[in-house]
């Protein structure tokens, strides 16, 4: 099993929420955050006076999958979080020891 983590732009979740449902992940879990990368954030101008935003909004989605549909589930939120300009995310995959389903007991893939 591989917890896929994306970080991605607030504005490109309905579209990766479909790609996702088209993929048929059972299921995610949508956190707002906020952060930085490399931009270190950037200036607005509100209302006549600049001021520094440091800390980005964005989403963060953490998706559990089976090894199967891992590649394919990246492929997707890759090609629709994409937009081609500064800030689209970073997708981190990490390796899953177990998972549990607390109603049934049920483990590994059929938890999921």
């Amino acid at each position: 099993m591989k917890l896929v983590t994306a970080i991605i732009k607030p504005h490109t979740l309905d579209e990766v929420r479909d790609t996702l449902s088209r993929l048929s992940v059972a299921g995610m879990t949508v956190t707002e955050v906020k952060g930085f990368g490399r931009q270190k954030g950037h200036t607005e101008i509100y209302r006549g006076a600049e001021y520094t935003v440091d800390f980005i909004p964005k989403i963060k989605l953490d998706i559990v999958v089976g090894d199967e549909q891992a590649d394919a589930v990246i492929e997707g939120i890759k090609s629709s979080a994409r937009t081609g300009s500064i800030g689209d995310g970073k997708i981190f995959v990490q390796q899953l020891e177990e998972c549990i389903r607390i109603r049934t007991g049920e483990t590994g893939t059929e938890a999921i």
